[in-house]
């Protein structure tokens, strides 16, 4: 699959939101890297390109600061190779893996520790069944 269908399933997954959380999202910009770049992998302590799926860079809405306009847009990476790297392992439908990715860094926008978003996502993908 190249980036540009690639990218297309992630804005699928995007338009899936209700408005309210898109709104939300205005200043968040969503990108498809093939992988994570060395600096971010060292800065997380990840040996494997392979380790990461997406990652979100920003200030969550939590803790930024009220009037805060004007800043630079939030970023969503979404790292196509080991996302397809892992739907080729589990089988799992691609576009469900990008929702899945998509929406846990989405998570972080909002404020959601890892944890936190680890137990969403359970109930998330049991209902999916």
């Amino acid at each position: 699959m190249d980036t540009d269908q690639f990218q297309s399933l992630a804005q699928e997954a995007l338009n899936t939101l209700p408005e309210p959380f898109l709104l939300a999202m205005e200043n968040v910009v969503i990108v498809v890297e093939d992988y994570a770049d060395s600096e971010v992998l060292r800065k997380m302590q990840l040996s494997s390109a392979y380790d990461l799926l997406g990652l979100y860079e920003g200030v969550p809405l939590t803790v930024r600061e009220s009037g805060a306009a004007g800043s630079l847009p939030e970023m969503i990476r979404l790292y196509r190779e080991p996302i397809l790297s892992m739907c080729r392992q589990t089988g799992e439908c691609i576009g469900d893996c990008i929702a899945d990715v998509l929406i846990h860094e989405i998570g972080h926008h909002f404020g959601f520790s890892d944890a936190e978003m680890e137990a969403i996502e359970s109930g998330r993908v049991e209902a999916r069944g």
